[in-house]
């Protein structure tokens, strides 16, 4: 469908906009590409259409590229002329179905009214000089200085730690020698990187902060891009995948919990009974159910299949808690679950009542164990369970704590001084930590007997751009 026949379509899908005049007089003012057309594409588009993954072979992630033709040969926008844009073409829906976005909801009409009238005042371009800066696999980005590390991971079988970067993860190998690899993507900021059980995948949890959230999943050897899907309006954290790796979930900052089909990004679970933004989740040892922590101090139960709520693990008694919780972590073998946060003490609660709850009751914990310093960002458990490792910070240092699970007693602090931490793993032999944060080094320590090992740093500085500033 093409032109007059295609503004024949546009003008009953959008009656209120007929003619350019038209469309002028209804206007406050002029359509922003930056400020409202983008986020339209964002949220819908970039998913498929971004440098790691060019859907169609056709990027949407900046102004110059929208302009162009994909594969089909068609101009996407026509600046003035709707009817020779392809672009209004693919989302316009003829009975209630539109070719883009591919095998979603059509945009709604709010949405179509506004790329078409931004075509129609002249597809201006109106981004800031120091927005126009994109990144790709040839392209990534450079660092004048180590940037603040929010996540690591070691792989299943300990040869990569994948560690968070500006617009990036990187893919170091375990032992410090150099990086692997660089998964570079559109979100902004990490927040989590979790591999998956069998180590071929890669779920990542980040986004732009304030525009939009994003779960990316990568083919960790080929170091390619599987599928990026946007979610909500702010950054998404706490990727954990289910034991059969079929599942990943992840917290956002819309206060939703959700989890998604592993192999094709299809959302299968959402859920919104927290009250702030969910901040990590782990699935039960059986992955039949979710759980999640949040800045609301709350600890959340979900049966997966139902997408239902089923309990406040823990206490609801106003007080009980004090301040949000960051992280959580499944004891292996067991339905219990390690939880750190803003009150600085780590606690394990068990993840079924076995008895009615009572107003006041904290009856699920299991146990406390001895206070850290500030606030605990991460927790990690040792492949058996005997063992956690919990990170905490006050005041820009960093404490890392090894604890005996059965004993409820701290066994050893690792080594510093340590600058703040805001991440730990643990290395499948249950002989290393990694652990990251504000010092922008990826440190390895001795389980065992707390001793740093090695650090080294976690993205490539230029010496020339460092040099320049």
């Amino acid at each position: 469908m093409r032109a007059s026949s295609l503004f024949l379509v546009l003008l009953v899908a959008c009656p209120a906009i007929a003619t350019a005049e038209d469309a002028a007089a209804d206007q406050a003012g002029q359509v922003s590409y930056y400020r409202d057309v983008r986020p339209v594409l964002q949220a819908n588009c970039q998913g498929c259409h971004q440098p790691a993954k060019r859907g169609g072979d056709y990027l949407m992630t900046d102004h110059k590229s929208l302009m162009t033709a994909g594969e089909s040969g068609s101009t996407s926008v026509v600046a003035g002329d709707p009817a020779a844009s392809y672009l209004i073409d693919l989302i316009t829906p003829v009975d209630g179905k539109a070719k883009m976005p591919k095998g979603k909801t059509p945009l709604s009409e709010t949405d179509r009214k506004t790329i078409l009238n931004w075509i129609l005042q002249g597809a201006q371009d109106d981004t800031p000089e120091s927005a126009k800066v994109t990144f790709d696999a040839a392209h990534p980005p450079t660092y004048v200085r180590a940037p603040v590390l929010t996540c690591v991971a070691f792989s299943p079988d300990g040869q990569l730690i994948a560690v968070s970067g500006y617009h990036e993860v990187l893919l170091q190998k375990a032992d410090g020698s150099g990086v692997a690899g660089r998964l570079v993507g559109m979100s902004e900021r990490i927040e989590s990187v979790a591999f998956s059980p069998d180590g071929k995948r890669l779920a990542v949890a980040g986004g732009s902060p304030g525009r939009l959230g994003e779960l990316q999943m990568w083919d960790v050897a080929e170091r390619k891009l599987l599928y990026s899907v946007p979610v909500s309006y702010d950054n998404v954290y706490g990727a954990s995948w289910s034991p059969d790796g079929k599942l990943v979930a992840i917290g956002c900052g819309d206060n939703s919990v959700r989890a998604f089909d592993a192999e094709n990004g299809q959302q299968s679970f959402f859920n919104g009974a927290h009250e702030d933004w969910a901040l990590d989740t782990v699935f039960s040892k059986d992955g039949s159910h979710l759980v999640s922590v949040s800045r609301d101090m709350a600890v959340k139960l979900y049966e997966v299949k139902t997408q239902r709520f089923v309990d406040n693990v823990t206490s609801i008694t106003p007080g009980a808690l004090k301040g949000g919780i960051n992280a959580v972590a499944l004891q292996p073998g067991q339905d219990q679950v390690l939880i750190g946060g803003a009150d600085g003490v780590p606690k394990i609660y068990r993840l079924f009542r076995e008895k009615a709850r009572k107003i006041g009751d904290d009856f699920n914990k299991i146990k406390d164990f001895p206070e850290m310093p500030g606030r605990i960002y991460d927790v990690a458990f040792t492949s058996d369970g005997s063992k956690a490792v919990v990170c905490s910070s006050l005041d820009g240092a960093g404490f890392i704590q090894v604890l005996d699970v059965g004993e409820g007693k701290k066994l050893v602090d690792l080594e510093g001084p340590l600058q703040a931490i805001y991440s730990v793993s643990i290395s499948p032999d249950n002989k290393r930590v990694a652990s990251v944060g504000f010092s922008g080094d990826v440190l390895l320590h001795d389980l065992e007997t707390g001793k740093k090992l090695q650090t080294f740093p976690a993205v490539p500085i230029s010496p020339q751009t460092a040099a320049a500033h």
